[in-house]
């Protein structure tokens, strides 16, 4: 299935409805991230079958210029904290340098869907848009990631992510979860988890094609 497919069944159904209610006001009235345009980037930069690696977060970055629709990426040039220790990680788990630009499109472009929990955030209130029908609609983005049969890794950093496991029951697929990157828990199961080498040594061991984590 396509993502446009399964996005057009989703809006038909209530609780989507009741969202993008509460979603329309809020741009109207308030500084919401990222733009309306960019909510759904995510799928349009990794389409469902394109998809080898889901990272799950939490929601968007909530400052100005930070999120662009995809998890724990930035277009600014300020490095949110989240995502330093991202890199910090990458480097010492595969043992080299990386360009450290903040903009993670060159990941999603190789299959690397960057979701968060929640897709939406208000301008300087983290998890503002938790418990408003996002979370239904990530539990059936993951649940229709997992029927596919082609293998697949689900990295989940953080309580919000950790909680979707669950919905990932096809053998076919590898879970790496840990602590979320947050300097408040980085250093408590994050860092030395090692999930990239883990997820290229999975692609490798299923004959797929492994992700370049540097930015050429």
């Amino acid at each position: 299935m396509k993502f446009i497919d399964f996005y057009n069944i989703e809006k038909e159904k209530d609780y989507f409805k009741n969202l993008f209610d509460y979603i329309d006001s809020e741009y109207e009235t308030k500084t919401i991230y990222p733009l309306r345009k960019d909510i759904f980037r995510a799928f349009t930069l990794t389409d469902f079958e394109n998809v080898k690696v889901v990272i799950l977060g939490q929601d968007p970055y909530h400052e100005e210029g930070e999120a662009h629709g995809l998890a724990f990426s930035t277009l600014n040039k300020k490095l949110p904290p989240s995502l330093k220790n991202i890199y910090k990680e990458i480097e010492s788990d595969l043992n080299l340098k990386i360009n450290q630009d903040g903009n993670l499109e060159y990941l999603a472009k190789q299959g690397v869907l960057l979701l968060n929990t929640v897709l939406t955030v208000e301008e300087g209130k983290a998890f503002s848009h938790k418990n408003k029908g996002w979370e239904i609609f990530t539990d059936n983005v993951i649940k229709e990631l997992n029927k596919d049969n082609k293998p697949k890794v689900f990295i989940l950093w953080g309580n919000a992510s950790i909680s979707k496991e669950s919905f990932i029951t096809n053998k076919n697929h590898l879970v790496i979860k840990s602590n979320h990157p947050s300097p408040l828990s980085a250093y408590n199961g994050f860092f030395g988890s090692k999930p990239f080498s883990k997820t290229n040594e999975f692609l490798i061991k299923n004959n797929i094609e492994p992700i370049n984590w540097v930015k050429n």
